[in-house]
């Protein structure tokens, strides 16, 4: 693979994701010469593209990193890549996604742009770099011309030093943003400075970069956090994968919350752009109870507003969001599409107030439409302290909405280049198959891979299968509202699957 190559290969949707640890196993991709050329390529890009600084100023560029154990040296690299040109370098150390973004709106910073590096969940070998500017993330195509500018880099980036480097601590200024912000929202307490007073709330960092949440957010407004854990950050990852949408770290979250008998208990991913919470009584509401928990406050607000989903959302939900008086609309996967969508439907006059995945990406309208884990908490805060005045709970915003009885997931490794092509040619082959079977109903113009109803033999539910947009899967997510009807379903689709050769029949992977 020639270098250029091996830059482009680095383009994962909207940002930029790669190994950045070389293992047994995988040898580095995102590595620090690449992240070098990265640097220099951002640099020209916001200078020619963006026409950046403005004339007279001097161009801005804030840098944050999650816990990852690679983030220092990319961040080094990134330095580097920027040194000889005229750049002011914003080294904000320990910070997440949401705060990157938000270094371009606050006024003691105001960078032209701003890098992240962080690769989310995915396991400690890997990093990636996710970018801003004012106008909010980089899209798809925005990522293809910094790499392609990178390309054109030359090995040895020679010239005189000019950048300047400043250690600035960004994650305090937004943690107080977030304080001020939960102390608006919450106007009638009798406690202002501390309206969470009286709360016993649990924090699952993960070891990632939410640990602050804790020290910064929560006992400033006096809650009571003991139990709270993971909250060191530790790039290697040692208690569970740093990800609301992972069984495992949503029952160690449980656990935490029945143990020390807490109100509630709140999960982030590793950059805080992702969260979820947990009852008092342990019902996790992440995927779809976390949409329709936050749909429940936004609908309240602002009655009729337009809710946009990725593709993989329950029916249940889709009739809960009726039943408020809201619109859903179901759209791609991937929260840079969900964003858009929202966005696009926002101009045209239809008041989408949220855009939301199943994984946990929020993006509210009133906050930028920006993806932030710590403000839909903040706002999920606010909304529980009101209902606490009135004798209620988050719980019961969602108790009308229907629960499956059985859900499972499988995820098919694909082992054959190329792997887009091969996966939608699996998918379309699936969709001609379930054709010819019984008691399946194919939902036709699903925007995103096949999704059926099944019903008869099968009981009541639906499932959907389509390609993962950050590593090589296919994803088949379903439920049915039926106890003991999935094994059956599985057992008559499942080897389907099993004849696809571009497919790892050995490694499946079952939630």
């Amino acid at each position: 693979m020639s270098e250029n190559t091996g830059l482009l290969s680095l383009q994962n949707g909207s940002d930029i994701r790669g190994i950045a640890i070389t293992t047994p196993t995988h040898d580095a991709t995102l590595t620090a010469e690449r992240a070098t050329k990265i640097g220099c390529a951002f640099v020209k890009w916001l200078q020619e593209e963006k026409k950046l600084p403005k004339e007279g100023q001097t161009l801005k560029i804030a840098i944050g990193q999650d816990s990852r154990l690679s983030g220092d040296e990319l961040k080094q690299a990134l330095f580097a890549g920027m040194q000889h040109e005229q750049v002011e370098i914003l080294d904000c150390g320990l910070a997440t996604t949401p705060a990157m973004f938000m270094a371009t709106i606050y006024d003691d910073f105001k960078v032209d742009g701003s890098i992240m590096i962080t690769a989310s969940h995915l396991p400690f070998e890997y990093n990636g770099l996710k970018f801003f500017t004012r106008s909010g993330g980089a899209e798809h195509e925005d990522i293809e011309q910094i790499l392609a500018i990178a390309s054109d880099v030359s090995d040895e980036i020679e010239g005189e030093v000019k950048s300047t480097v400043i250690e600035k601590d960004l994650l305090t200024v937004y943690a107080q943003d977030l304080v001020d912000k939960i102390r608006k929202g919450i106007p009638e307490n009798p406690n202002p400075e501390k309206p969470l007073t009286g709360r016993h709330i649990v924090v699952d960092a993960g070891n990632g970069a939410g640990g602050f949440f804790v020290e910064q957010v929560l006992k400033p407004l006096g809650a009571d956090t003991s139990g709270s854990q993971f909250l060191d950050p530790d790039g290697s990852f040692p208690n569970h994968e740093s990800n609301p949408d992972n069984k495992e770290a949503m029952n160690s979250l449980k656990e935490a919350v029945l143990t020390h008998k807490a109100d509630l208990g709140i999960i982030f991913d590793t950059d805080v752009d992702r969260a979820a919470l947990m009852d008092a009584d342990g019902r996790a509401m992440n995927r779809n109870n976390l949409i329709a928990l936050i749909s429940a406050v936004l609908l309240k607000e602002q009655p009729g507003a337009t809710i946009v989903t990725n593709s993989a959302t329950s029916e249940h939900l889709g009739r809960f969001l009726i039943d408020l008086g809201g619109e859903q609309d179901l759209y791609l996967t991937g929260y840079r599409n969900v964003i858009n969508r929202a966005i696009e439907l926002d101009k045209k006059g239809k008041n989408a107030v949220l855009a939301i995945e199943t994984s946990g990406h929020a993006a509210l309208k009133e906050n930028y439409f920006l993806d932030d884990g710590a403000y839909l908490i903040a706002k999920l805060l606010m909304a529980d302290a009101t209902l606490l005045a009135e004798g209620k709970s988050l719980s019961d915003l969602i108790k009308k909405l229907k629960q499956p009885l059985e859900t499972m997931e499988y995820r098919f490794v694909l082992i054959e280049e190329p792997i887009f092509e091969n996966g939608n040619r699996i998918i379309d082959s699936f969709k001609e198959y379930l054709r010819t079977k019984e008691d399946l109903s194919l939902v036709e113009n699903h925007l995103e891979g096949v999704r059926a109803n099944f019903s008869g033999r099968y009981g009541e539910g639906w499932f959907i299968l389509r390609l993962s947009l950050h590593e090589p899967l296919l994803v088949w997510t379903m439920e049915s509202d039926e106890e003991g009807k999935l094994p059956l379903l599985i057992e008559d689709l499942l080897p389907f699957f099993m004849e696809q050769k571009e497919l790892d029949r050995t490694n499946i992977i079952i939630k």
